[in-house]
């Protein structure tokens, strides 16, 4: 009775699993369906972690050698810096010495340079004083006065170049003057200009160029006196070009030269007053 009881009751259990619906393909999906997406998340945040850290080790990497670099060039200018600073000191000492060296010397030259000073206000006024007594003579025994430069003969004022031209360049800087190159019209003249020329040469208003006769500057003709010429003067040498300008030479006679040679000149025109 017992072991029919036991084989009724297994009978009926293998018969309700037997009978119960098998489960369906759309629930077997929506069953595996969550923990696949969990799976997939987690995929991709491994995937997504993994690439962050390779791109922060390759930053921190970069900046580890960036901040070895500047670890360098720090040690660098500080290396610099403190060469620098011991230059400045070593100018510093330079200067200190070269101050005391500059001392030293306006010590010792001080004497030499008042004596120097003294002398040259000595001078200056030995220039005051002439040209005073200049002033005083033009006006008093003349009748006339001339620039300053110029030295004054009776009516007359002359200027006694230091520098040198050719003729041309010489008559030009005269008319410049309001004057004209030297024109000597009368004994007392020559003499006068004779003895301030000598030992020089200079260029006077005598030329032969425009006319093929001796002219002086203004076209007045001039007489040749073999007297106040050198010897065998004028020549008119056409070697090297025509003769045709004369001037005086260091013996106070007169010569005649190409009138492309540079010499000093003489410049004439009359006194202020005159």
């Amino acid at each position: 009775m017992e072991e029919s009881y036991y084989e009724n009751y297994w009978d009926q259990t293998t018969l309700s699993l037997t009978d119960s619906p098998a489960p369906s393909s759309a629930s077997r999906f929506r069953r595996w369906l969550f923990p696949g997406l969990i799976v997939v998340v987690l995929l991709i945040l491994i995937i997504v972690m993994g690439s962050t850290n390779r791109k922060m080790s390759n930053r921190l990497g970069t900046l580890e050698q960036t901040v070895s670099n500047l670890s360098k060039i720090v040690q660098s200018l500080n290396a610099s810096l403190h060469h620098t600073q011991e230059t400045a000191k070593q100018v510093q000492q330079l200067q200190y010495a070269v101050e005391n060296n500059k001392d030293q010397l306006n010590s010792v030259s001080e004497a030499p340079e008042q004596l120097s000073a003294i002398d040259s206000l000595s001078k200056t006024i030995a220039a005051i004083k002439r040209s005073h007594e200049h002033v005083i003579n033009n006006s008093s025994t003349t009748g006339g006065c001339c620039p300053v430069g110029w030295t004054v003969f009776e009516s007359n004022c002359y200027f006694f170049s230091g520098d040198s031209r050719s003729w041309n360049e010489s008559r030009d800087w005269c008319e410049t003057q309001q004057a004209h190159l030297l024109i000597l019209q009368n004994d007392k003249e020559w003499d006068f200009v004779t003895r301030r020329s000598m030992p020089h040469f200079y260029w006077i208003g005598l030329s032969d160029w425009r006319t093929g006769r001796w002219e002086w500057v203004n076209q007045t003709p001039y007489t040749v006196e073999p007297r106040r010429w050198k010897p065998g003067q004028p020549d008119n040498l056409t070697g090297h070009g025509d003769e045709d300008c004369a001037h005086l030479y260091d013996d106070g006679l007169l010569n005649d030269v190409h009138c492309s040679i540079k010499m000093q000149f003489i410049c004439q025109k009359p006194t202020l007053n005159a």
